[in-house]
């Protein structure tokens, strides 16, 4: 049995070219434009997105703290006169960014700074 004329000689060539150049081509267009993503890009996004929730979630309840503690004026005065870069470990180190079951987390304390300093 003999191959087909399309599988002999160079015009196998130019079909396994032609079909090399087409996965190419479906790899770029899916990968640029077409929405697909791998793995590792899906679970970092999907992470950045948990953090976000939970700093949306959190940083209100720590500005709430702030404020219900017993030397708010204080407080705030040293917060206001504190640089914008230290602000979060001052409300870390104060405990507002410390929840049941969790560690201070620096991005509760950033998003709670930024809050407090909205407060006039």
């Amino acid at each position: 049995m003999q191959l087909p004329p399309i599988l002999r000689g160079d015009s196998l060539t130019r079909l396994l070219q032609g079909a090399a150049a087409g996965a190419a081509a479906t790899m770029l267009i899916g990968f640029n434009w077409g929405g697909w993503t791998l793995h590792s890009n899906v679970v970092k996004q999907v992470r950045d997105a948990e953090q976000a929730s939970i700093v949306r979630v959190l940083a209100p309840i720590c500005a709430d703290k702030f404020q219900r503690s017993a030397d708010v004026g204080t407080n705030m005065q040293a917060l206001k006169k504190a640089d914008s870069w230290k602000r979060d470990e001052i409300i870390e180190k104060a405990g507002w960014t410390t929840f049941p079951g969790s560690e201070p987390d620096r991005k509760v304390a950033e998003a709670c700074g930024n809050l407090l300093s909205q407060v006039k």
